[in-house]
């Protein structure tokens, strides 16, 4: 099994490397999937995270109400440690569930938005991180989302820093083209690193 960390900040083209990643035939571990599923309504972290900040983050329906939350998180990084101690543990459970259920020939991509910011680099074989310019990813926010510029980049400022995705990566995925030229750089790295280091047939990165 070759266990592959993906990461890169906000607006980068993350997802769409690991949509990507899991056409070509990775069991894909995607952390923002599972962050939603550990705090559904009933469950154990929903609880935890409205006795921690209070029920205005909780919804009409009883679910989360994310924007609430978020408008707390992104303005105090005391508040958003908190919710990353609340949430983290159960998503990396879940996510060490469907790791040990993967065929031992596997590619494991696992989707880390944060994969830096808690240190988790060392966990895998190899670190793939996306990039793009910040102006290019403010945009991207606002025609994806309509955040407006400010948030965005607070948002982004709440992430590492470019330099800090660079230096824990073993390959770096520029996106600053199309989506075609992004899936085509993504189709390079699979075919000539991360298959042939999990069919035992090469290094997938230099750590030395």
């Amino acid at each position: 099994m070759l266990r592959v960390g993906l990461t890169g900040g906000i607006g980068a083209g993350k997802s769409e490397v690991a949509r990507r990643f899991a056409e070509l035939g990775a069991v894909l571990v995607d952390a923002d999937v599972i962050a939603r599923e550990v705090v559904e309504p009933g469950s154990g972290g929903l609880a935890e995270i409205a006795e921690a900040f209070g029920p205005e983050v909780i919804a009409e329906g009883g679910g989360l109400d994310r924007a609430s939350l978020g408008a707390i998180v992104f303005a105090d990084p005391g508040r958003r440690e908190l919710l990353n101690s609340i949430v983290h543990p159960r998503v990396r459970a879940r996510a060490a569930e469907i790791v040990a259920a993967a065929p031992p020939d596997a590619v494991v991509v696992e989707d880390i938005p944060l994969l830096v910011e808690t240190g988790q680099a060392d966990r895998f074989d190899v670190v793939v991180v996306v990039e793009a310019p910040d102006d290019v990813r403010v945009r991207r926010l606002a025609e994806r989302s309509g955040m407006g510029e400010g948030q965005a980049r607070a948002r982004m400022a709440a992430q590492a820093s470019g330099d800090e995705r660079r230096a824990a990566a073993d390959h770096v995925i520029e996106n600053t083209g199309s989506l075609a030229e992004l899936r085509a750089a993504v189709d390079l790295l699979w075919r000539d690193v991360l298959a042939p280091a999990a069919a035992g047939q090469g290094p997938a990165a230099d750590r030395t």
